[in-house]
């Protein structure tokens, strides 16, 4: 799922979304490293449609809500900075 970081954005005409929520299961990734797989559950990253992730995901949450939430109060509190 693609979602503004910044909901105000969606009614900007030439805005793109900027973070990607996913779920994410081990299931079918498996780290060479174990201290390297992630937890299953929900996740975002940072990036825009069609280009690579800037930086590693954030989670695990436990609905794809409250990672979209999550990513939205992580922006707001960035720009109040």
């Amino acid at each position: 799922m693609q979602v503004y970081s910044d909901p105000k954005r969606e009614a900007e005409e030439h805005a793109l979304p900027d973070v990607e929520v996913f779920f994410y299961t081990d299931y079918d990734h498996h780290a060479e490293n174990p201290e390297d797989s992630l937890e299953p559950g929900y996740y975002f990253w940072y990036c825009f449609p069609g280009c690579l992730p800037d930086g590693e995901p954030f989670g695990p949450y436990e609905t794809e809500l409250a990672a979209k939430e999550a990513a939205q109060e992580e922006t707001l509190e960035m720009l109040e900075n």
